[in-house]
């Protein structure tokens, strides 16, 4: 059932992974992902569908740790639920494993090509009010990226399906991915702050109308912002991305309600100008009322006045017999 590869995490579908200690079996489906951390594969468990991540001790430790203070900040839902650890011993030696829930749904670049760019400043809402729970609860999220960001639903709520950049507050970020990475920029530290993954986020929404990841030149950041100024799906909220780029904002807290009052200024912008139509039309509506109760006014008195001469005249005819 193992692959005869020098890994020893390249498990092969059908294979079944027998916990040492807690006894709990899993039938493996596929394999979900695989990187320098370890290797994520779909399982089947005695409650359905689940993840389930080899790593290094030291990572499980560590992810594990993020994973349960993740469940501590309430109303989160970054991150997935911690269901197991345990160790799969076989011919290979003893595999340290955790297992999580398994997020369903298409990745966030997915996600926004097949509904629309209009969506990347409501999933950005959503992303940095779960960043400020998560830093509140003293850690960063380190690696945030689409390929990182699952659209759960409907209702559509953005989660996270790898928590191994996830970093205590202070300490310098060890996983992350360049394009993404402030250091990379020149933008500022690896130190594990706020700030950081503001610029993180801030280059998801870039990531999401540029798929294919400019690279570096050696202006920096100031390369990346103006090609948030050349995209004029990003134009609403631009100066809030262009803030989060610099460094500016010291809290999601305060980045999300910067980006609330654009988006809320460009919805409002779109009612008055759905509605100047109506009001010209409403208008127009009242002006023809009018015109046309003067003319049945004016008919009504010309036709009095005919009445009335013909009267008239009728009397005299009849007095001159």
């Amino acid at each position: 059932m193992m692959n005869t590869s020098k890994s020893p995490f390249n498990v092969g579908r059908g294979a079944v992974i027998h916990g040492k200690w807690h006894k709990q079996a899993y039938l493996v489906e596929r394999m979900l992902g695989k990187g320098a951390a370890g290797t994520v594969y779909l399982v089947n468990g005695t409650d359905g569908a689940a993840a389930l991540k080899f790593s290094s001790p030291l990572s499980i430790t560590a992810e594990m740790n993020v994973l349960k203070a993740f469940a501590k900040v309430q109303g989160s839902s970054l991150g997935p639920s911690l269901l197991d650890a345990d160790d799969w011993e076989n011919q290979y030696g003893v595999h340290p494993f955790y297992v999580m829930e398994y997020i369903q749904g298409p990745t966030l670049s997915t996600f926004i090509q097949a509904r629309g760019p209009s969506w990347i400043g409501v999933l950005l809402l959503q992303l940095l009010e779960n960043l400020q729970m998560l830093h509140e609860a003293g850690w960063i999220f380190g690696d945030i990226k689409p390929d990182n960001l699952i659209v759960s639903g409907p209702p559509f709520a953005l989660r996270c399906i790898d928590v191994g950049g996830t970093t205590k507050i202070g300490r310098a970020v060890k996983e992350y991915t360049e394009f993404f990475d402030r250091g990379y920029w020149r933008a500022g530290s690896r130190k594990a702050e706020p700030s950081y993954d503001l610029f993180a986020a801030a280059m998801v929404a870039v990531n999401l109308v540029y798929p294919e990841r400019f690279p570096r030149d050696e202006s920096g950041v100031k390369q990346i912002i103006v090609k948030v100024r050349q995209k004029r799906e990003l134009h609403p909220f631009a100066p809030v991305l262009i803030k989060a780029l610099q460094g500016k904002y010291s809290s999601a807290k305060a980045m999300r309600k910067e980006l609330l009052a654009a988006l809320g200024h460009r919805t409002a912008e779109k009612e008055e100008v759905k509605m100047r139509p109506v009001a010209r039309a409403s208008s127009g509506r009242s002006q023809l009322k009018r015109k046309k109760k003067k003319e049945q006014q004016l008919l009504t008195l010309t036709s009095i006045l005919c009445v009335a001469v013909l009267y008239v005249l009728y009397v005299l005819v009849e007095l001159l017999r």
